[in-house]
């Protein structure tokens, strides 16, 4: 009997692992809700799989997607795949599937063309549900007709397709010197301007803040929206669910479409009520063109841009500020409200940050104008703590 050998690694959206034989890959295991999980249904595929250590094939197999998952160039053509399980229309699919670039998709249709059986979009579609090596058969790039989402297979379902799609839009698009500030100058001025907050940029190492890039101003605070009051993993469910009902859902949802969906079909999205609410106001006001575009936003001053949004239904300071943070790159906003900044002033400073809001603000003045660079190390203050807490 054949051997197949399997790995867990960590990668950016979890942990993965690959299986392999003689002949080369025959597997790879996207994020299932625990390790149990992933090696459970590994030795359901394989009844023989024993969990090894990689050889160099898989070593570098490993390497490539995890690099991949972070957003970094990454060589997967040359891996050699182990096609002995596969019918021959599913071979020639993952072929041709291998050739889409990160950062572009096609449509089932498109695919079916492209291997020389048009008309075969539903065929194809069952290839993709059946991919046993997704990632390296980038399946997530295939899309339904219309640039909807379509299915995905793997534990999480379209909220793990549109996530893989979106790290790969993002480094995409991402140029040179993405921020538009000088992380090396910024680090410099808070080092000469504050002692305590030099200690924890030396405990905490680099500026590794990365921007979100969105579609629209829409998209990302219908996103906010979204996920206020909510774990990451529920919101990402449903923010998944309500990007599906689009075209080019990986683009997320658009105010137009949205303005004329039902409230069925929103709701069976698992929105609130509250929530739906909040995303249809959002949509109006953008469509009667009474909130900015997003180059319109990217070159207003910070303040106006807080009294602007904040008169959309469920949208306050502090959700501006994390899109001022996150998605615009602004240097100078120090989020005085949030939980995690908060705590990390304390924990950093020695106060009750809970008490001390005025006090942080006061210490704030020091840091101009990079407030959004120590409140980024202030966040990682409480992951230190956290971390520590677990040990």
């Amino acid at each position: 009997m054949e051997s197949i050998r399997y790995t867990l690694f960590d990668t950016a959206v979890g942990r993965c692992a690959i299986a392999w034989s003689d002949a080369g890959l025959v597997a790879v295991q996207l994020p299932e809700a625990s390790e149990a999980h992933a090696c459970a249904r590994l030795k359901a595929r394989f009844g023989n799989a024993v969990e090894a250590a990689p050889d160099e094939a898989a070593s570098r197999a490993a390497g490539a997607i995890s690099a991949l998952l972070r957003g970094e160039p990454a060589e997967l053509s040359g891996i050699v795949l182990d096609l002995a399980r596969v019918p021959d229309f599913h071979r020639r699919v993952y072929v041709v599937a291998r050739d889409i670039a990160p950062g572009q998709t096609l449509t089932y249709g498109e695919l079916a063309a492209r291997v020389g059986a048009p008309g075969a979009a539903r065929a194809v579609g069952q290839a993709m549900g059946r991919n046993p090596f997704p990632i390296v058969v980038p399946c997530h790039r295939v899309l339904a007709a219309g640039g909807r989402v379509g299915g995905f297979s793997a534990h999480g379902g379209i909220a793990t397709k549109l996530r893989l799609l979106g790290i790969e839009q993002f480094h995409r698009d991402r140029a040179a010197g993405d921020l538009p500030y000088e992380a090396a100058a910024a680090l410099e001025h808070l080092r000469a301007r504050d002692r305590k907050l030099a200690r924890l940029i030396d405990r905490v190492g680099p500026y590794r803040l990365q921007l979100k890039r969105t579609p629209s101003l829409f998209a990302a605070l219908a996103e906010s929206i979204v996920y206020q009051q909510l774990n990451g993993r529920a919101a990402a469910s449903i923010h998944a669910r309500l990007c599906a009902l689009f075209p080019n859902a990986h683009h997320g949802p658009d105010a137009a479409l949205l303005a004329r969906m039902s409230d069925t079909r929103l709701l069976g999205a698992g929105l609130s009520s509250g929530k739906l609410a909040a995303l249809r106001d959002l949509a109006q006001r953008t469509l009667e063109g009474e909130l900015p575009t997003l180059e319109q936003a990217q070159a207003m001053d910070d303040e106006l841009l807080v009294e602007r949004l904040t008169q959309v239904r469920g949208i306050g300071r502090w959700t501006v500020e994390m899109l001022l943070v996150f998605r615009l790159g602004r240097p100078d906003v120090l989020p005085l409200d949030d939980y995690g900044v908060r705590q990390g002033f304390a924990l950093t400073f020695g106060t009750d940050a809970k008490a001390d809001r005025a006090g942080m603000a006061r210490r704030g003045e020091r840091w101009r104008p990079f407030r959004s660079v120590a409140s980024w190390y202030l966040w990682r203050a409480l992951d230190l703590s956290r971390a520590t807490a677990q040990e």
